[in-house]
């Protein structure tokens, strides 16, 4: 069921972007949460999220880390999709993604653990006509066949992804961060198809160099999807995640690489999930997401000319 809370239908949610009075095809984002954790094996927690990010919104403005300014940007919250029957929460998620990307409407989705992108990327290929990519920003692949029996677990996104229509073969997806592998996957990746730059590719090649060769793959989609689970961070960055790796991304290197991604990919949403309030109590990982949200954001407000500089 789609519901909006307190801040979802408060102004000053989002920074102070909430358009209360428009329609999600009248906005220049849509943002949205997905506050569901049952497809996790091991901690749970990221269902408070998209709660938590909200009302943290209420306490920061929209500028870039340049100081670039972006108020005339239009947010529409979407709100929340919520319950206890997954079959019937995902169904609802991907007819809603597939409405607005049908429509043009570029969004960010709040997870949940990352079995909410499922959706998600189901959405966007009932809306596509042609391929479209997926970057996947992640200490694990998630291309398990499935995780303890669920094959709607979080470890299990990219493999229901290969199973799309308009996601042809591994050379749709691109992985960036990863440090963690399961057996399944392992036998996928001595395959050697599968488009992926570690953290430690990350570390001694730089992350210019790791973007520039996403972007070189990348850039033959005319649509790209981004999903970045916060644990790609190390754990000193984001500790309060359910399956933290340690010898993560750093925070500068994932600001850098959503740089790069954002300004030259056509990149029609993005995502950011696994962020469990409850396993940090300094909240670093919400803090990390939300600025990965108001940055991602400000690339979109330059794309429209609605960033003021100085």
């Amino acid at each position: 069921m789609q519901v909006k809370n307190e801040f979802a239908k408060g102004k000053g949610a989002w920074c102070g972007l909430n358009r209360l009075e428009l329609k999600e095809d009248q906005a220049d984002v849509v943002v949205f949460g997905i506050p569901y954790d049952g497809g996790v094996s091991y901690r749970g927690g990221a269902a408070e999220a998209p709660q938590m990010l909200r009302a943290n919104t209420l306490h920061s403005t929209p500028c870039t880390e340049r100081l670039e300014w972006f108020d005339t940007l239009q947010v529409v919250d979407g709100g929340d999709f919520e319950g206890s029957d997954r079959e019937a929460i995902f169904a609802e998620v991907q007819s809603y993604v597939a409405e607005l990307v049908r429509k043009g409407v570029r969004f960010t989705m709040v997870g949940g653990d990352h079995s909410v992108t499922i959706p998600v990327e189901r959405g966007i290929n009932d809306a596509v006509n042609d391929e479209f990519g997926i970057i996947h920003i992640d200490a694990h692949m998630d291309l398990c066949e499935a995780l303890e029996g669920d094959p709607l677990s979080h470890g299990s996104t990219e493999r229901r992804a290969l199973e799309l229509e308009h996601v042809k073969s591994l050379e749709n997806l691109y992985f960036i961060g990863i440090r963690s592998i399961e057996p399944d996957e392992f036998e996928l990746y001595k395959e050697g198809n599968v488009q992926v730059k570690t953290a430690y590719d990350c570390y001694r090649e730089g992350i210019e160099a790791v973007a520039a060769d996403c972007i070189e793959k990348m850039k033959k989609f005319k649509q790209v999807y981004l999903t970045f689970d916060i644990d790609a961070l190390d754990p000193a960055y984001a500790a309060g995640t359910g399956t933290p790796q340690f010898g993560g991304l750093t925070s500068r290197m994932a600001l850098t690489l959503l740089e790069k991604l954002f300004r030259s990919l056509p990149i029609i949403g993005f995502d950011v999930v696994e962020i469990a309030p409850a396993l940090d109590p300094s909240l670093a990982a919400m803090f990390a997401g939300r600025k990965l949200i108001t940055e991602g954001w400000g690339y979109w407000a330059a794309e429209l000319g609605k960033l003021e500089r100085k």
